[in-house]
Order: C-alpha cells, then sequence, then structure tokens
C-alpha cells in the first residue's frame, strides 16, 4: 500500500474486486462493470481553512490537494468508509446501523463483544446467565444470545412515528466474516444455515441477505405507534429495517486448536473478570479464544457496523 501524489493532476486509481476479478476470469462474456464504490478513508477534513487569507477559492486547497491511497486488492483493508451520493438536497440526517442491545438476548457481554462457545464441552462452562453468550455447536437451543441491528435515522429531532423514506430504507444487506472461524445462522431455536454468496481469497465469507430472505434475517422494525414501543428499538428516530442472527462455529474450531494456536490467545486466570463470563460460569477452567468481527453492510446507503466476536474454547 501506498500514497499517490495528488498536488498536480487527478489521478484514477482503480482495481477490480475479487468478485470482478473471478467474473473476468471467465471470458465467458459476464464481465460488465456495473456498479463502482468510491472512499475518502484518507482525506482529513481538518484541514478546511476558512479563514485562509487568500479567500474562499483556497480554502479546501490542501483538502485537495491531499494525497491519496494507492488501489489494492486486500478488500479486508480497503475502503472503510463509502461515499454516499444522494441527489436529494432536504437530508437533515442520513441513516445509521446501531447494535441493538435493548431486547433481551441481544447485549453484549461485560467487556463489549458476543462469546460463540465453539464446542458442548465449552457451553457446559460458561452459563446461560452470560451476556452476549451464543451457543456456536448447539445452535438450536434455548439460552443463546443474537446478533441484532437496527436502520433507520437514529436522532431524536424527527418522531419516530414518522415512515422512514423508501429511498433511505435498507432492504438488502451483506454479512461479512471469517469463514475459518463460523457461519451465519437464523436466530431462535429452529435456527437454519444460510447460504454463503462467495468466499473470497481471504476466506471472507459474504452472506447476502433480503427481505425476502427466510428465518426473519431482515424484516421491518414497528414505528412508535404500532405494538412495540420507543425503547425496544435501538434507533431513536424513524426506522427501517431489522436484522438479526447468530454465529455458528466452524468445524475446525469445533474439533481441534489449530487455529487457536495460530491466531488466538489463552486465558487462564479468573474467567469472570478475563472474559466477561456470567455469575453462574466456570471461573476455574482455563480457556483459548479468538477475537474477530462480524461486518453488516447495508447495500443501498452503504452504511456499515463491524460488531466484535470472541470464539471460546475450554482448554
Amino acid at each position: 500500500m501506498a500514497f499517490l501524489d495528488n498536488s498536480g493532476d487527478i489521478i484514477l486509481d482503480a482495481v477490480l474486486t475479487d468478485t470482478g476479478r473471478m467474473r473476468l476470469a471467465k471470458g465467458d462474456g459476464s464481465f460488465k462493470i456495473a456498479k463502482f464504490a468510491v472512499g475518502d478513508d484518507e482525506i482529513n477534513y481538518s484541514i478546511y481553512n476558512k479563514d485562509h487569507a487568500s479567500g474562499s477559492a483556497y480554502f479546501d486547497l490542501e483538502v485537495l490537494k491531499s494525497p491519496v491511497f494507492e488501489a489494492f486488492t486486500n478488500n479486508t483493508s480497503t475502503m472503510k468508509s463509502r461515499l454516499l451520493s444522494i441527489p436529494r438536497t432536504n437530508l437533515l440526517y442520513l441513516p445509521e446501523l446501531v447494535l441493538n442491545e435493548n431486547i433481551k438476548g441481544t447485549a453484549k457481554n461485560a467487556k463489549g463483544y458476543f462469546l460463540v462457545a465453539v464446542d458442548t464441552e465449552t457451553e457446559g462452562v460458561v452459563g446461560p446467565k452470560t451476556d452476549g453468550y451464543m451457543k456456536g455447536a448447539s445452535i438450536t437451543e434455548a439460552n443463546s444470545s443474537q446478533i441484532m441491528v437496527d436502520q433507520g435515522l437514529n436522532t431524536t429531532e424527527i418522531s419516530a412515528g414518522f415512515t422512514l423514506d423508501a429511498d433511505l430504507k435498507e432492504t438488502q444487506y451483506i454479512i461479512e466474516i471469517d469463514n475459518r472461524l463460523g457461519s451465519i445462522v437464523t436466530a431462535g431455536t429452529n435456527s437454519t444455515a444460510v447460504p454463503v454468496s462467495f468466499i473470497d481469497d481471504d476466506q471472507i465469507a459474504s452472506y447476502y441477505i433480503t427481505t425476502a430472505s427466510p428465518g426473519l434475517l431482515v424484516h421491518d422494525i414497528p414505528n412508535a405507534t404500532d405494538t412495540e414501543t420507543n425503547n425496544t428499538s435501538a434507533i431513536a428516530g424513524p426506522r427501517g429495517t431489522r436484522v438479526s442472527f447468530q454465529i455458528k462455529a466452524s468445524l475446525e474450531l469445533n474439533s481441534s486448536t489449530f487455529l487457536f494456536n495460530q491466531l488466538g490467545s489463552t486465558a487462564t486466570a479468573d474467567a469472570t473478570s478475563t472474559l466477561g463470563l456470567g455469575a453462574n460460569s466456570s471461573t476455574t477452567a482455563n480457556f483459548l479464544y479468538i477475537d474477530a468481527n462480524v461486518r453488516i453492510t447495508g447495500v443501498t446507503t452503504g452504511s456499515r457496523i463491524d460488531i466484535p466476536l470472541r470464539f471460546l474454547k475450554k482448554n
């Protein structure tokens, strides 16, 4: 990765995504550039100088001359903040993705992440009273938390009773997770596997889900005048849709310690203070763990949220 000099001519430096390269390699004519994304992660807008002595034409000069990232193909590192173009000029607020921890079984644990027990032995010592605890092996059993993300205008300046405009409402999402560690399943006691849309060369699995996906993966959030009250949604203003799912641990994490030894760490002290386990959990066991994220991105607006995970195995 490098920076490109932007002090002179404007430079266009573009690369294909993993999906784009895959389609190009087919050679069957299916490759067509239909979408592209731009970002400004490298720009420091604080250098905008509205007090420049030479006048308004120079206010943004340093911003425009900022060096830009050279395009590179590692999709896990590129464009964490994508630019969004909306032709409307009457928007005061943009939609957000917000983790919902207001409903029972949706809160993170005391350390700020979701724990995924990778086998039944670990499930037996973690205990059901631990917040943010998922049974990564026994996914169809009760007492397992779920990840729930709400979408909408998160402001109290606009009443939650108003309907979110259609062009700001997400109806489709992309969920990304390291396929070596876990997979996405629907929430609840009838949990089922969600089909993987694509696995890239970094072993990041992408799940494309919509309001038509089974298992209530994506559904509308009732507004403030419906049966759901304000305090059960993470969105303070007009609401869009909700995504909810659970994590199933991979077979490799379930059956071996190889990835834990390669990518993880150990917790050998007081497990309650180190791992954020519940009060009724075993605090004398030794654990292996791997920290990771699951990423949810709205396809329409590009809004994105990363949810921290910790895959846990009794040692």
